[in-house]
């Protein structure tokens, strides 16, 4: 992950040219923008830690926050939020609490938000080598969850529709989906039926999840012939060693298939 912030302001002030300057001198490079839809559209490829200078303003910008909260939650953004308790609160209601990673109350001590993104850096240093999960199920709750589980092994992502899981991968490419087999409006299975009807998308690796665990439901799933299975029932711990046992096993039928194609090159060489 690399030094850079997108930084969100109405305007700007001694106090906003202050943090930007501090970041400035602790390694970062920053890019300001004002808070609306189309500004952040156009940015928000380039940045994984967005800081957001809240004001007074922020009780006429929902559509915003809305927004906000769907990049951050949808596209491993990290997002660090500055304002006063009444700003704040506000930003809570209109946002989910997993969408922001931490919030400062003013007068805020930069040092702390450095030292905070500075970690951050750490941790995820070794980011660019990790495996991409999405996550997909109507139920917000449990994304949470998930996320939560998934993100110290994974780079996770999470959509809460199956029309919002074609959205997303019309721009992005997991390693692995991780989809609802029941969910409202568009179904685990016709996700899956567009996916694999896209020439593009057919040999992206699909995990159902479903909450039946009986033989008839369990046959079912199968027969739509997902990468596998997993119940929503399992632990933490069963989760993940689920998900590293796959990722293995795949690893392992990749470098059998580089072993055949390389013994065939071989082998067509002799013949000739």
């Amino acid at each position: 992950m690399k030094k850079e912030v997108l930084f969100i302001s109405q305007g700007e002030s001694f106090m906003i040219n202050a943090i930007m300057d501090n970041l400035k001198t602790g390694g970062y490079d920053i890019k300001r923008i004002e808070p609306n839809i189309s500004a952040l559209n156009e940015e928000k490829e380039k940045y994984s830690i967005i800081v957001f200078y809240l004001g007074e303003y922020v009780e006429q910008i929902s559509d915003f926050l809305t927004y906000l909260k769907d990049v951050t939650i949808e596209e491993w953004k990290y997002l660090y939020c500055i304002g006063s308790k009444e700003e704040l609160s506000i930003l809570k209601k209109n946002m989910l609490i997993h969408a922001v990673k931490e919030t400062y109350e003013r007068p805020l001590n930069v040092k702390t938000l450095i030292g905070d993104l500075d970690k951050l850096i750490d941790q995820h240093s070794g980011d660019e080598a990790k495996k991409t999960i999405l996550v997909v199920d109507d139920d917000v709750m449990f994304l949470n969850m998930m996320k939560e589980w998934l993100s110290d092994d994974y780079r996770v992502a999470v959509v809460n529709s199956g029309t919002r899981t074609i959205t997303y991968l019309a721009n992005n490419k997991p390693d692995l989906i991780l989809l609802d087999y029941e969910m409202p409006v568009t179904s685990g299975p016709q996700v899956l039926e567009m996916i694999r009807a896209d020439s593009e998308l057919e040999k992206t690796s699909v995990i159902f999840l479903t909450g039946k665990g009986d033989k008839e439901s369990v046959t079912r799933v199968l027969s739509l012939k997902p990468d596998g299975y997993l119940l929503k029932s399992l632990t933490r711990e069963e989760l993940k060693a689920s998900i590293a046992d796959f990722f293995e096993k795949r690893k392992i039928e990749d470098i059998k298939k580089i072993a055949k194609d390389k013994m065939d090159g071989s082998n067509l060489w002799t013949e000739r």
